[in-house]
């Protein structure tokens, strides 16, 4: 929200006033974490506690734990997937009022690197492959947050968009290949939403490391004018000069960082100038004017002029379903037409324990998560019978354990020093224990419960994170040792934490109790982080059991709904995946259901590409991606016809993995080249030997249409063209369309895609109706950087438009002659 220059000009003032206060140590302490999430109060110059938070689908807070839950969105893919801005803003407003909720200042989000490789675990949590519409859904994002009253960090910068040896890759990249894709996004949120925060990223590009990057910070800065502030990612700052000299203002997380006494004394010893903390300094001021944490001065957005509060259930309802894509949908297969039908089989693991979200720091407690299974049930006519099969388990840890926990902190003499009630097995204590013990004091952490189980046999338990761990079940010791990750990662400890498993026969309705014991916790990037899980199963069948029954309920039912998902040691932060293939035995169920029922609808949660080799075996494929907490209710909303599945794919999704055209992610000797510049997502398809299964873009709905015009006008700068373009829904419902302006040059240019993303926007209609939209192509669609000059310069000639509902499905062409007038 832009203020009158007087509020700005009044914070600027307050800021200067503040910083004019401030002797060398005490802006040096501005800049480093006091804890895991906040920067410290100074109350002599009236500075509140600066709280930062996790996003991007949720605001955790502080606290990493299942008893303080959040409002959970989809996953970023699926925000891309709805290519709907306003939506977008409505999300956005929302997570603002979580963050006021929250206690929270600051949102880590968004995450605006490219799906360079399907492979890149963090693909989840990215926008789209293309630059262009990363830019436009982060715009929209970032402007609605910071509209209420709460500062944004778009992450990360830059090319931080695969997650193998993230902590030392060096990423190789062409000036050009720089600034048209993996700086473009950040480009046009810092020019067109103002954002008031940048995080540093972990890789280095070019040879120096991102929070010690002076050129690519001038660009920021100096260039397109940002004035706010740069945090590094968590643990990402390692030279305190570097950092300093290259303007990186906040180190965390705290209490041990570059920063406090080490830049005072470097600063001190000549190696860094004053005038760099103050100026460090100043931009954390601002940032603490700007959230209301300043005192003597109005924040820049007032109480009186947030948005309005908004229903967080139907946000969430509504985001995931107007996500959804559908693919593939043979013989109006979707929707379902209830009254038409009297037995569904629903089968996979994730209709019951859904996928809401990838693993690692983008993990939010929803208070409740509905299932597919939920969703359905509470979503059909009670004269339709909904049967369920779970087919096959592709898990390879175990959830947590249900409780309610007691947790125990003890110190050295075993005196308790905190006691603490936890819903689940999954503990959590991100910034350290209890409020009032001493982290250094805590030498053991033991959490019990009482566990009765409802069926007899085998149980599983499973302990999950680093450290010494004991496990007790009904007074017996089963498990006691050491276990922690491989490598140098200070957060794979609990990202991607090691598991040990041990089973005990338990009787069905006898009570025990179980408990787990983790001693001297280890330490996390020298920062305090606690955190295990407890995992449980019940007894298992064997996989072709349950597959065999899986596929005997389908062939029993009028309609067969397999959902097919990706698991947390599959989609996460901290690794990149393996294979684009679905884990465990998910494509055989899927096969095997398709044959036993010729009307089988896949469901994929999944929040980027997976391999489909059954795609044209079913009937219809459709994408819920990561769906949030409300994913059961929106998948049965766009399942059983109460929504439209409104989504467009973000990326392309290929066929056969050998033919991604981009694919790799492991360095070579500490570095990982681009060298496919400019090529990636569907610029590299157009050029592969074989095509995608599905190109960018694509998305069916549940009625048709057709384009049947479009008018082409100059504009001036800083837009290129006006298009207008008239659609008519033939169909028999109303329906909502992706309208997409693709730009190419008439003759090909070797240096250039065939076409690119210029512009789009979104039409609803009702049966029979004409409507007319206009998309406004920006000047930056016929630019190019000219590394030699420096400079974006306007690349004249003759183009053409290319509209319609994909990338690969453009009924209209219209010419577009681009001069440097």
């Amino acid at each position: 929200m832009t203020q009158p220059q007087s509020a700005e000009a009044q914070r600027e003032r307050r800021v200067e006033q503040a910083l004019a206060e401030l002797d060398l140590t005490g802006k040096a302490h501005l800049l480093g974490g006091a804890s895991a999430w906040s920067i410290a109060p100074n109350p002599d110059i009236g500075l509140s506690r600066l709280v930062m938070s996790d996003g991007p689908v949720g605001v955790r807070g502080e606290r990493w734990s299942s008893d303080d839950p959040s409002v959970q969105l989809p996953s970023p893919t699926a925000m891309a997937a709805t290519w709907d801005r306003e939506l977008i803003r409505r999300g956005g407003h929302l997570l603002a009022q979580e963050a006021r909720r929250k206690g929270a200042h600051v949102l880590l989000a968004p995450t605006v690197n490219l799906h360079r490789s399907p492979r890149g675990g963090r693909h989840f949590e990215c926008y789209s492959e293309d630059p262009y519409l990363t830019g436009e859904i982060g715009t929209a994002y970032v402007a609605a947050v910071q509209e209420g009253g709460v500062a944004t960090t778009v992450k990360h910068f830059v090319a931080n968009d695969s997650e193998t040896d993230r902590f030392t890759v060096d990423v190789q990249v062409d000036e050009r290949t720089l600034r048209e894709l993996y700086l473009a996004p950040f480009e046009a949120i810092v020019k067109n939403a103002q954002a008031w925060g940048i995080m540093a990223a972990y890789n280095s590009v070019n040879g120096p490391t991102m929070t010690e990057h002076a050129e690519l910070n001038a660009v920021l800065r100096d260039e397109w004018g940002f004035d706010g502030f740069i945090v590094s990612d968590w643990t990402a700052a390692r030279d305190t000069v570097g950092c300093a000299l290259a303007g990186m203002d906040v180190a965390m997380p705290g209490p041990d960082t570059v920063y406090g006494d080490k830049l005072v004394a470097a600063v001190r010893e000549g190696r860094v100038p004053e005038a760099a903390v103050t100026e460090m300094a100043r931009r954390v001021l601002r940032l603490a004017a700007r959230v209301g944490a300043l005192d003597g001065v109005e924040p820049a957005v007032p109480a009186a002029a947030l948005p309005a509060e908004v229903d967080s259930r139907q946000i969430a309802r509504e985001m995931a379903a107007r996500s959804c894509t559908l693919l593939r949908n043979e013989n109006a297969a979707l929707p379902i037409d209830a009254s038409r039908v009297r037995k569904i089989a629903l089968i996979g693991l994730a209709a019951q324990e859904a996928r809401t979200s990838g693993g690692g720091s983008a993990t939010v407690y929803a208070e409740h998560t509905v299932s597919p299974l939920e969703g359905l049930r509470a979503a059909l006519p009670a004269d339709v019978e909904l049967t369920y099969a779970v087919g096959t388990d592709p898990t390879t840890t175990l959830p947590a354990l249900e409780g309610p926990f007691t947790a125990v902190f003890r110190d050295a003499d075993e005196q308790p020093l905190a006691t603490e009630e936890i819903p689940t097995g999954a503990a959590r204590w991100a910034d350290g224990p209890p409020e009032g013990v001493d982290p250094s004091q805590v030498t053991s952490i033991e959490i019990t419960t009482t566990h009765t189980p409802t069926v007899s046999g085998g149980h599983e338990f499973a302990i999950s994170g680093a450290g010494h761990y004991r496990l007790t079940v009904a007074g017996e010791t089963v498990h006691d040792g050491d276990q922690y990750p491989d490598g140098d990662d200070p957060g794979a400890a609990f990202l991607n934490p090691p598991e040990t498993r041990r089973t005990v026969e338990l009787t069905a309705g006898e009570p025990v109790t179980v408990s787990v014991r983790l001693t001297s916790p280890p330490a996390m990037g020298g920062f305090t982080f606690f955190g295990f899980t407890l995992g449980h199963s019940t007894p298992k069948r064997s996989e072709e059991e349950m597959i065999d029954e899986a596929v005997q309920a389908a062939a029993d039912a009028d309609v067969a709904i397999v959902i097919a998902a990706t698991t947390a040691q599959v989609e996460s932060e901290g690794f990149d995946r393996e294979t684009l293939a679905l884990p465990g035995r998910q494509d055989e169920l899927v096969a095997r259901v398709a044959e036993a029922n010729a009307r089988t609808i896949a469901v994929v949660n999944a929040g980027s590409p997976v391999l489909m080799p059954w795609r044209e075996q079913v009937s219809a494929v459709l994408l819920s991606w990561f769906g949030g907490q409300e994913i059961g209710h929106a998948l049965a909303d766009v399942l059983l016809g109460t929504a439209e599945p409104g989504g467009r794919l973000p990326t392309t999704w290929p066929n056969r993995e050998g033919d991604v055209p981009v694919l790799a992610v492991e360095p070579t000797d500490g570095a990982l080249p681009y060298e496919e510049g400019i090529f990636i997502g569907y610029r590299a398809w157009e050029r592969a030997a074989a095509p995608p299964a599905y190109w960018f873009g694509h998305g069916l709905g549940y009625t048709s249409w057709r384009y049947d015009g479009a008018a082409v006008a100059p504009a001036d700068d800083p837009e290129l063209a006006t298009v207008q373009v008239r659609l008519t829904n033939t169909g028999e419902r109303t329906g909502r369309e992706v309208v997409q302006v693709y730009l190419g040059p008439v003759e090909p240019e070797p240096q250039r895609p065939v076409r690119w993303l210029a512009g789009f926007t979104t039409v609803d209609a009702v049966p029979g109706e004409t409507a007319q939209v206009e998309v406004t192509l920006p000047r930056r669609a016929a630019e190019t950087w000219d590394a030699n000059a420096r400079a974006w310069q306007l690349a004249p000639g003759e183009y053409r438009l290319h509209i319609g509902r994909s990338y690969a499905d453009t009924p209209i062409t219209a010419p577009l002659t681009v001069s440097t007038r």
